[in-house]
């Protein structure tokens, strides 16, 4: 009798040991980031808007002088659009998944929450700012070539043109971040797309209507007002009258907004059902 009790079922199954942590969870939000048409659609506006924008600018310029003003501004202006999908990319990583229930799945794969999104941070982090320093580098390249003929051209050798590349890169990778924190947040498309866009365009106008006192003390956290600063060679301490942070210190701002965002939004996530 003991030995028929001791033998094992033809149903018993033997589980690992171990458990999954970071590293499968970043096998697997990988193999999602590339699965979804999301992705795909998001990368694709992101490079029209970049090199497009930029090609449009920078056309404007050939055959002219420009001594007195940024022609890298002009060069990475269509960064102004992008930042726009790469957000939406960030959004749309996490929250997708909370809108048609996969997320359920995905942490009954993965029960750490915390290791769920720090590997979405992971991924995005990672693709997107090897995509924006391509991109970076790629739309500076297409707009020296466009400016080749005119009296003053540029050339990725003058000072400051490499780090504004760099740093443009970096600006890209932390609003994706930022956009995620937003979807880990509120979980819900197209309020997390909303709340993106009105951080980054809105805000900005609303707060440009306000007095100087207020526009003065605030204006310089705005992401867009970073931005200003991290796609131009010249760095003054004021844009358009209002003191600015100079590129190094706004990317700094960008990366804290993403890592409380992105802190906020794991709390959330280990507190709430799914």
């Amino acid at each position: 009798m003991s030995a028929i009790a001791d033998a094992p079922t033809a149903f018993e199954v033997t589980e690992p040991s171990g458990r999954a942590g970071l590293t499968q969870a970043v096998r697997a939000e990988w193999t999602k980031f590339w699965s979804v048409r999301s992705t795909a659609w998001s990368l694709f506006a992101l490079v029209v808007a970049t090199l497009g924008l930029g090609a449009l600018s920078t056309n404007a310029l050939a055959g002219q002088r420009f001594a007195e003003f940024d022609p890298v501004r002009r060069i990475l202006v269509g960064f102004n659009f992008g930042q726009f999908a790469i957000g939406v990319l960030g959004v749309l990583f996490i929250s997708a998944e909370f809108g048609t229930g996969q997320i359920r799945s995905t942490l009954a794969a993965l029960p750490r929450r915390r290791d769920v999104l720090g590997a979405k941070a992971i991924v995005l982090g990672v693709v997107s700012l090897i995509v924006g320093e391509v991109l970076s580098f790629a739309t500076f390249f297409l707009g020296d070539a466009i400016l080749s003929g005119s009296r003053t051209p540029v050339a990725i050798g003058d000072p400051g043109i490499v780090r504004v590349l760099v740093e443009s890169g970096v600006y890209l990778a932390l609003m994706a971040l930022i956009g995620l924190g937003f979807g880990a947040i509120i979980r819900n498309s197209a309020g997390s797309i909303s709340t993106f866009a009105g951080l980054v365009l809105i805000l900005t106008l609303i707060i440009g209507a306000m007095p100087l006192a207020i526009v003065n003390a605030v204006s310089r956290y705005l992401p867009a007002n970073i931005g200003a600063t991290v796609f131009a060679v010249s760095t003054p301490g004021r844009l358009s009258g209002t003191p600015v942070f100079s590129p190094i210190m706004g990317l700094l701002v960008l990366a804290l907004y993403a890592l409380i965002l992105l802190a906020s939004g794991s709390y959330l996530m280990t507190r709430r059902d799914t």
